[in-house]
């Protein structure tokens, strides 16, 4: 089963590094939040990929298409038509990825109509280029597959930006700096779609999944909620790239399953 991953935005709201490079190659640790991304789905046996291109896309394929030398000590033998020798293997992952350009100014729906193509089977999974969870991604599948509807979208609770408490008679009886909010779920990616969702989606630039496609799909009582409500962060600011980058420091990243 093929995974989509959104990675063609301009991240203009985290300029401080989308300038540079594109958001899924802004890093957590050493290594790009696709990568982490990606190693969630993999953890659970999903490791065919397609990787929707767009603003910088030439960055993510040189990523993957040196990504074993950028990872490993190697020796080119550059007498012999540059011959590599890489050693160690210290650093190698069993996937399969398809990158596909699917426009720099393309919105959401029109990237994932563009990459039809490389979708094989009835079903299959999208997410974005910019947010890590913990989520069990077989559950997920399950509660699509079970339902029989087009769509499963997974609803989360975002970190609150601000630190949250609670009050007595003007004391402060708990303090939360970073918390999961307990407000309204919102669309946290991690989408499972059968391919007839392909319907709603056009190739016009100006086509927007999260409007009229998922709009319709919704109406047409298409679409359902699966709530994860364990750990979810994407990375919109500085802010909260700081805040993952704080998590990984630590012994447990949430989102760390692997």
């Amino acid at each position: 089963m093929k995974v989509v991953i959104l990675c063609g935005g301009k991240g203009t709201r985290l300029r401080e590094e989308t300038e540079f490079r594109p958001k899924p190659m802004v890093k957590i640790g050493e290594k790009p939040i696709l990568w982490h991304i990606m190693k969630i789905y993999a953890y659970y046996g999903f490791k065919d990929f397609v990787i929707c291109l767009g603003y910088k896309g030439d960055m993510i394929k040189e990523y993957f298409l040196n990504y074993g030398i950028m990872n490993n000590d190697f020796t080119i033998d550059m007498a012999n038509e540059g011959n590599l020798e890489i050693y160690n293997n210290k650093e190698t992952e069993d996937w399969r990825v398809t990158l596909a350009d699917t426009g720099e100014d393309s919105q959401t729906g029109a990237r994932v109509k563009k990459i039809e193509k490389y979708i094989d089977g009835d079903t299959f999974m999208l997410t974005y280029g910019d947010g890590v969870a913990r989520i069990d991604i077989k559950d997920l599948l399950q509660f699509h597959q079970n339902h029989g509807k087009t769509g499963t979208m997974t609803g989360v609770h975002p970190s609150s930006r601000f630190g949250e408490f609670s009050l007595e008679n003007n004391r402060i009886t708990r303090f939360s700096e970073k918390p999961q909010t307990t407000a309204d779920l919102i669309n946290g990616g991690f989408f499972v779609f059968n391919t007839d969702f392909f319907d709603y989606l056009s190739e016009n630039e100006d086509c927007i999944m999260e409007q009229d496609p998922l709009e319709n799909l919704a109406t047409d009582g298409g679409l359902m909620l699966y709530r994860n409500k364990d750990f979810w962060q994407c990375v919109d600011t500085y802010r909260e790239l700081e805040h993952l980058n704080e998590y990984w420091k630590g012994k447990n990243p949430p989102w760390k399953v692997w």
